[in-house]
């Protein structure tokens, strides 16, 4: 039996971690009206959490109907919250006009008084969101993209636009990378064997550590436990050479799960999670329940 979530009254103090807790929910159906979305973030605010992100999509599989524009909706909880991070999780460059976005990203920062992150990926057509519209569905054409376009938007940031963002040298940049499907192990396999073949499927998939490493966090998809999480940090760092420049490492868990295993192999964030059909008491329960 699960243990009930605990109440708290206004004003009491929540017990904390040290890594940073957030809230990660996608804007649709149920939590698709932004003024809904700046509610829950000004409660998340208050009950001690450190950011709340949202999805950004265009549009999305069955049952999944309505769905809000994530930029209009993080200009909402801008506007609500004095203290969160907040940001897209994430967005894909390659469906974006960069120079636009690169407008968009700055108004917003100073909207929120330099909290804003920015999470990019590759993005994918499995919700028919790219070849419908004309968008390009190539992966490697969507990494060469989304790299010549985080080159593009630092360009724009550093002076080419006016005014500059309010966080320097930049808006923080983390990248998504998804984790080599490695969960599904083979019966009878000895250990050293799935060792092996999680690491050679984990080496190759590097090119999106390496894009990772070279901005400020990478947010992992899909990743089966804290020692997949172990691994890449692992990977991550050698690739930074040691820097001791801060560099963050975001975990995705489902509501009531411990923080501690994911704190303890290196996370920097821990998301609080739900699906892609959120139901506003589940996502208000995890906020009352605080970020410990």
């Amino acid at each position: 039996m699960s243990s009930p979530v605990p109440v708290h009254r206004a004003g009491d103090t929540v017990p904390r971690v040290s890594v940073k807790r957030g809230i990660f929910a996608a804007p649709f159906d149920e939590l698709v009206d932004p003024r809904t979305l700046a509610d829950l973030a000004s409660a998340a605010e208050d009950r001690g959490w450190d950011g709340f992100f949202v999805w950004d999509h265009i549009r999305y599989r069955e049952p999944a109907r309505a769905v809000a524009d994530p930029w209009v909706a993080l200009s909402a909880i801008a506007l609500a919250t004095e203290r969160l991070r907040i940001g897209p999780m994430v967005t894909p460059l390659s469906r974006r006009r960069v120079h636009k976005l690169a407008r968009e990203t700055v108004t917003l920062d100073h909207l929120s008084r330099g909290r804003l992150v920015l999470g990019v990926g590759l993005g994918s057509d499995l919700n028919n969101e790219l070849e419908p519209f004309g968008e390009v569905t190539d992966p490697r054409e969507r990494a060469r993209l989304l790299d010549d376009g985080l080159a593009r938007l630092t360009q724009f940031w550093s002076g080419e636009f006016e005014p500059p963002p309010v966080q320097r040298p930049r808006i923080p940049v983390w990248a998504a990378a998804r984790w080599p499907n490695v969960s599904g192990r083979r019966m009878g396999e000895k250990p050293a064997t799935r060792a092996c073949r999680e690491r050679a499927r984990l080496v190759s998939n590097r090119r999106p550590l390496r894009r990772a490493a070279r901005w400020d966090g990478l947010f992992p998809i899909e990743l089966p436990g804290p020692e997949a999480l172990a691994a890449l940090v692992e990977e991550v760092r050698e690739m930074r050479g040691g820097t001791q420049e801060p560099f963050d490492f975001v975990a995705e868990i489902s509501p009531g799960d411990p923080v501690e295993p994911w704190e303890a192999v290196g996370a920097t964030w821990v998301l609080t999670g739900f699906d892609f059909t959120p139901k506003l008491d589940e996502v208000r329960e995890a906020i009352e329940a605080g970020p410990a």
